[in-house]
């Protein structure tokens, strides 16, 4: 994977909403290349279902990064819980959800957690550009 990061934006959107508000911003603003559309429409899905878990399960503290590399987009969401995302039997009702890490991961070329030595993690989405 080529780490050259060609655009990148870091930032503390307030909601769900405001996240990927940010995102669809950015991603509009790549160039060489753009970004196809399917492309872009499942990034906005990934930063809704991570900032999501990081305002749930994260305490609402979080950042979200954004990086365009040559051949990736990279969605990444530092949050201060220590705990790992993993797959849960979605509920069917509504009531506790469970589809989140399973969307994530079906729409993306990959996933990490890293946690960091000052505590929390960092979970990283990579998306083919």
């Amino acid at each position: 994977m080529n780490t050259m990061r060609t655009d990148a934006t870091a930032t503390r959107p307030r909601t769900t909403a405001d996240a990927r508000e940010t995102a669809r911003r950015f991603l509009e603003a790549l160039q060489q290349p753009a970004v196809a559309a399917g492309t872009a429409e499942n990034a906005l899905l990934v930063v809704s279902e991570l900032v999501a878990n990081a305002l749930r399960h994260g305490g609402g503290t979080y950042t979200l990064r954004l990086i365009a590399h040559p051949d990736l987009i990279e969605v990444a969401v530092d949050n201060p819980s220590p705990q790992v995302p993993h797959m849960r039997t979605p509920d069917l009702t509504g009531a506790t959800g469970g589809f989140g890490w399973r969307i994530v991961n079906h729409l993306t070329r990959t996933t990490t957690v890293i946690h960091r030595p000052s505590g929390g993690k960092t979970v990283s989405a990579f998306l083919a550009r």
